[in-house]
């Protein structure tokens, strides 16, 4: 370009893209970011303080416990009421004592053999709340589910050929343990869950 507008020298501008708007979008897209992160801790606060549960359609938590592992192998070999002879002999002075408590254990399921006064060996010397007495394998197998019936009654065995058990009443004995405690501590010692209430389920409760 020739006349007044001709450019002498070796020196050119430089074109350059203003800066002010660069920054101003690593400015938005830094904020956005920032903002992202914000959240996504948020939520993982919040599951952690309430536990993950999921979420029923209600919109409220339900926290779904992992089923309690399979009873063992012991537990499961332990035999039921109704396959236990239990013998109920009345070591007291007390008359009617052996009768009225085997017709509860025969309500209870178990199978009933003699009923009667406590041999001389036991007679008026039991002190406690009773005696469990069978044959060394009914020591893992039938005394302790007897023992739900009785839970503070000593065990012992002895050189008997048959299977059944007896149940010794002693001097402080007054009545067995309650049909309700001894379902649950039945129910522990066979790894068996007990039947749930009627009410189970209600209320807007969601099971697992």
């Amino acid at each position: 370009m020739g006349g007044q507008y001709r450019i002498t020298g070796d020196k050119y501008p430089r074109m350059r893209r203003p800066r002010r708007r660069s920054r101003l979008v690593f400015a938005i897209v830094a904020s956005v970011a920032a903002l992202g992160l914000a959240g996504w801790g948020t939520l993982q606060l919040i599951d952690v303080f309430t536990g993950g549960g999921k979420t029923s359609a209600a919109g409220s938590k339900v926290n779904c416990a992992k089923p309690s592992a399979a009873p063992t192998t012991a537990a499961r070999a332990l035999p039921a009421p109704a396959q236990i002879t239990v013998n109920v002999l009345n070591a007291t002075p007390r008359s009617g004592l052996a009768k009225e408590t085997a017709d509860e254990l025969q309500k209870r399921g178990f199978r009933i053999g003699d009923v009667g006064n406590a041999t001389q060996e036991y007679d008026k010397k039991v002190t406690g709340v009773g005696l469990l007495i069978g044959p060394k394998a009914s020591l893992g197998t039938s005394l302790p589910v007897l023992g739900t019936q009785l839970a503070t009654a000593d065990r012992r065995t002895d050189t008997r050929t048959n299977t059944a058990v007896d149940l010794v009443l002693g001097d402080r004995f007054t009545s067995l343990t309650s049909k309700a405690d001894a379902d649950k501590a039945l129910a522990t010692l066979t790894g068996s869950s007990p039947s749930p209430s009627p009410s189970a389920g209600k209320g807007g409760k969601k099971s697992c």
